[in-house]
């Protein structure tokens, strides 16, 4: 395990694992928040631009985040009901069959929506762990010995509050991602 992982793995345990419900729901609600206040600035045109090398554009992030919010949804339901989710880890680079497709306004809206529901899941979660676990891709930049930033994946094993700060993790991490495109197209 590299210290990076090990480095993640303390986080979620002193920010999930070991935190009261209330402070989790607190914290993912706030994500959520700066996440869609930001989103709410951005007009269709925008959202639709590709305007790095090798960047999504801001419509495609937040179809990402749609396209892995519905299953976490359901597998953070199934570990609050104390059962491991069916299936395979969520992939890390999930996105629909065509991101452009549907009008901004529309994935903005089902964005909102998930991240509602979630939210009042987390509202509604007891302050109590229980034996299930999800398998997670955890993805992280790491420093390689020449200096180059690279992605890291692995599966972890996560109870559900781990599993519910991930959901803040994934979106600040978009969010700062969304911020940078913005900037590019906005010039």
């Amino acid at each position: 395990m590299r210290a990076e992982q090990a480095t993640a793995l303390e986080y979620l345990r002193d920010k999930g694992t070991r935190l009261a419900a209330a402070q989790i729901h607190e914290r993912v609600s706030a994500g959520f928040t700066a996440l869609e206040g930001f989103l709410d600035g951005v007009t269709e045109t925008e959202a639709r631009v590709r305007a790095l090398p090798e960047e999504w554009s801001i419509q495609e992030v937040a179809d990402h985040l749609v396209e892995t919010h519905r299953p976490s949804l359901e597998e953070l339901r199934d570990l609050l009901a104390g059962r491991r989710p069916p299936g395979e880890p969520i992939p890390a680079g999930l996105q629909s069959r065509d991101p452009l497709a549907r009008p901004w306004p529309e994935i903005l809206g089902e964005l909102k929506r998930l991240q509602a529901e979630v939210v009042a899941t987390l509202g509604a979660a007891p302050d109590v762990l229980n034996d299930a676990r999800a398998p997670v891709v955890m993805v992280i930049s790491v420093k390689e010995p020449d200096g180059r930033e690279t992605p890291l994946h692995w599966i972890e094993e996560l109870d559900w509050k781990a599993y519910a700060v991930v959901f803040r993790l994934h979106v600040m991490d978009h969010l700062g991602q969304a911020r940078k495109i913005l900037r590019a197209v906005r010039g």
